[in-house]
């Protein structure tokens, strides 16, 4: 059935984001002592707000500041300004999804901030969403937890029984199950038997997007 409305996560859905953040985490912990390869982070930590990767990096031996989610968070985002490519296809789907008349969002555990740093690089996008844009962090209830979603459905006045989530983590799998939504799962960063172990309909190639709502 297609979908009344499609909730997008951000980071590595829209903006080609969490290869750059792993790239930058593998650098920052190792200077804090914990020395991890890039897949064990992307494996480990990915779909966490910072302050969940903070507690994790800290159980597994780094030395963190206690101010380390403040610095990094400023890090990362002067990283992510040098530019932040777009995810393959995800326009050709935001076109397909206007000409459909089907309402999109985005609900992210990312701050606002960044959402703004990564998305304000490509033009128009920012204004496609209309003002739906939606941060765990600012809402106060992240991802794995509901509410994000639900919160983004009721903004749009979208059923969750209407409601298609695209997500490409466990935790926003999760997330989307709790809330009572369909969830595509983006497997680019995460294997796809972990996003179909939570619920997740693993696919490899955002371009297969619109037909797998319905569009085509």
């Amino acid at each position: 059935m297609t979908p009344k409305a499609v909730l997008f996560d951000c980071d590595g859905v829209i903006v080609d984001s969490e290869g750059m953040t792993f790239d930058l985490l593998a650098i920052d912990f190792a200077e804090h002592g914990l020395h991890l390869p890039v897949a064990t982070i992307a494996r480990d930590f990915i779909g966490g707000t910072m302050t969940e990767v903070a507690r994790r990096a800290r159980a597994a031996g780094a030395d963190l500041p206690q101010d380390w989610v403040e610095r990094f968070y400023q890090r990362l985002y002067a990283h992510l300004a040098k530019g932040t490519p777009l995810i393959p296809g995800i326009l050709t789907v935001l076109d397909a999804l206007d000409a459909a008349g089907i309402r999109y969002a985005m609900g992210s555990n990312g701050s606002d901030e960044k959402m703004q740093i990564t998305l304000g690089q490509h033009p128009g996008l920012i204004a496609r969403f209309r003002g739906h844009l939606y941060s765990g962090q600012t809402l106060g209830r992240p991802k794995p937890a509901p509410d994000l979603y639900l919160h983004a459905a009721s903004r749009l006045g979208v059923s969750t029984a209407d409601c298609v989530v695209v997500e490409d983590s466990p935790t926003g799998a999760q997330a989307a199950r709790a809330a009572g939504m369909r969830c595509l799962g983006y497997a680019a960063h995460t294997p796809a038997e972990r996003l179909a172990a939570v619920g997740a309909e693993p696919f490899f190639a955002m371009s297969d997007l619109p037909h797998l709502i319905g569009l085509r």
